[in-house]
């Protein structure tokens, strides 16, 4: 195969050594080089990153039946132009291998572009009026919905607070009848108004539930702050509203949803999202989207659900490659170990530095996340932990451990943990070790940096926090992405993050553990391919791979660093077909400069 793959490059480019004429003789003989077969689409003129070792660097090439056909130089590929070939001339654009989503939330990106979009309010009477003025256009009983929210990026601290918190007067005042569910940042909290505590049946005496904490006030009250599994029951209370909806709107709702989310991630350039979680009714309903036609491709991991739901489920609802491999479930996750910084409930070995007598939660107790691990590797799934802090870290891969040398063939199933943010030094080299993968996510070290130092102090912070350098260096394979919809999807900014470390203030953020611009494009591409078994169709460009691909406004491996966030993405093609193209495209010629994307806002 190799040397085939070998014969056609060198064909490509133009014929073969061994075939060129003596002096004097004549020239090539008619035929030669062959013709090849017309493609569907070439894009020419372009600098093409392939990440394939054999043409590292291309200037065009041709697609066919949803497949490159062949790659080279713009004669070479002139070669395969037919009467009804559409050509691109990229002039001088930057092409790469498409974007992989490592880790993110489908529905729950399209359900947050319906929400209140609360990352850039100021402070919390901003969000307040923005509750306000959506209270005074709901209909009775309907919830409203926001998200995005960070106290610690706020102007000023409202007064009086718990722990900076809000007390819940205000809020309750701007929408005494409608319930309100406000979700951190992070994913890890919500903040809800008295109507929707009394929906969710939480009171003064009510406990905080193993994992979770609700957040009171002096007098013990609870002020409509609850953290990880404390958010059940008003998320159950939502449900159960959604449930009273007609069918019809609520089959309407969901479908907007999932339009908006898949519109978002291909005008991002993301080609293949990895959905870190769906229940089964979900899926199987995504399965049926799927068959009627989706543009990007989709591996649905199944989301957390009793062990004994998942024993009965899992060998059924494995698919591979449906729909053209537009659809795929072989992972179960993400388990969620512990909590997340800007919650104070990561899980530590050693306490919170700015809060003595915190180490964070445990949130699914680990007994629970191994009985999930045991019934992964029976029913050969991948298997994706949450883990933030560094004893959830630890514990994970002391599980992984156990589990791989009880059962040796669980280590081919690439089990990965998601976020990995803060390691002791001790865990970093035990990933490449055991095989683990550390699916992690550039944009939040950016988010996250003016607190993490405060969170942790100056030393944990530089031994342990976001370390991809030290990861990469041991061996271990790193992904990247965002969390959609608790970051942009964005992989401008995330790659940006990535290769720089540098804050909205311009401070840089450890920079001893940035990425070069080759390997962070390398997690964007290959190395999500290879955590989702797709290395061998997706993540590189190739003969026969998939046509699966990014068109760049600029050189990301090139390109002065304050210029990559003047980067956008003009194409998107996924199997051959342009999904999207960005307004004035074709007119792009090289040079040409976009503004500065704004600034990170978002906190994990």
């Amino acid at each position: 195969m190799r040397f085939w793959r070998l014969m056609m490059i060198a064909a490509v480019c133009g014929g073969l050594g061994a075939a060129a004429p003596a002096r004097g003789a004549a020239g090539p003989a008619a035929g030669f080089p062959p013709k090849l077969p017309a493609a569907d689409l070439v894009l020419r003129g372009g600098v093409v990153a392939t990440l394939d070792p054999l043409q590292p660097r291309v200037a065009a090439l041709a697609i066919r039946g949803g497949r490159i056909e062949a790659m080279g130089s713009d004669a070479a590929i002139a070669r395969t132009i037919g009467a009804n070939t559409r050509v691109v001339n990229l002039h001088g654009a930057f092409v790469t291998p498409g974007f992989i989503e490592g880790h993110g939330h489908l529905m729950g990106t399209g359900e947050a572009a319906m929400e209140l979009k609360l990352g850039r309010a100021p402070n919390w009477d901003a969000i307040v009026a923005m509750v306000r003025a959506a209270a005074a256009k709901a209909k009775p009983g309907e919830w409203i919905l926001g998200a995005g929210w960070q106290q610690s990026k706020w102007n000023r601290t409202p007064q009086p607070n718990v722990d900076g918190l809000p007390l819940p007067a205000s809020l309750d005042a701007a929408s005494p009848h409608n319930p309100v569910m406000l979700e951190h940042a992070s994913g890890h909290g919500i903040y809800v108004n008295a109507a929707a505590l009394r929906l969710a049946g939480i009171t003064r005496t009510t406990p905080d539930p193993p994992g979770g904490t609700i957040v009171r006030d002096a007098q013990g009250n609870a002020i409509g702050m609850l953290r990880d599994t404390a958010m059940g029951p008003v998320r159950r209370a939502y449900e159960r509203y959604l449930r009273t909806l007609p069918a019809g709107e609520r089959e309407a709702r969901r479908e907007r949803a999932l339009r908006l989310a898949v519109e978002n991630e291909v005008s991002q350039g993301i080609t293949t999202f990895v959905d870190m979680g769906e229940d089964f009714a979900t899926i199987a309903w995504l399965k049926r989207q799927a068959a009627r036609g989706l543009p990007l491709r989709l591996y649905i991991n199944v989301g957390v659900a009793p062990a004994a739901t998942l024993a009965a489920n899992l060998p059924a609802v494995r698919t591979i490659g449906y729909a053209d491999d537009h659809f795929t479930v072989r992972g179960v996750g993400e388990v969620t170990a512990d909590g997340a910084l800007g919650t104070r409930s990561a899980w530590f070995l050693a306490p919170y530095r700015d809060a003595p007598t915190v180490t964070g939660k445990n949130v699914v107790a680990m007994s629970t996340i191994r009985q999930i691990a045991e019934l992964a590797a029976e029913d050969g799934y991948q298997l994706s932990v949450h883990a933030i802090g560094d004893r959830a870290n630890r514990e994970t891969l002391d599980l992984f451990q156990q589990i791989f040398t009880a059962d040796p063939a669980a280590h081919a199933l690439r089990w990965r943990i998601e976020h990995a943010q803060h390691l002791s030094p001790a865990d970093i080299p035990r990933f490449a070790q055991l095989g683990v993968i550390a699916s992690m996510q550039s944009i939040h070290a950016c988010s996250d940096a003016p607190f993490v130092a405060p969170r942790l102090g100056e030393q944990r912070a530089r031994e342990g926090a976001y370390v991809w350098h030290s990861l990469i260096a041991s061996g271990a394979l790193v992904l990247d992405g965002t969390d959609t919809p608790v970051e942009d999807t964005n992989p401008i900014a995330n790659f940006f993050c990535g290769v720089t470390r540098r804050e909205g203030d311009g401070s840089y953020f450890f920079p001893a553990q940035a990425k070069t611009r080759l390997e962070e494009l390398r997690s964007y591409t290959w190395n999500n391919a290879y955590a989702i078994f797709a290395e061998g169709d997706l993540g590189s460009l190739a003969p026969g791979k998939r046509a699966d691909l990014d068109v760049f406004s600029g050189d990301l491996l090139t390109l002065p660093a304050d210029e990559i966030l003047r980067t956008r993405v003009l194409y998107t093609i996924i199997g051959g077909k342009i999904v999207y193209q960005r307004p004035g495209a074709a007119q792009w010629r090289s040079g040409q400069l976009f503004p500065p994307m704004p600034e990170f806002n978002h906190v994990n």
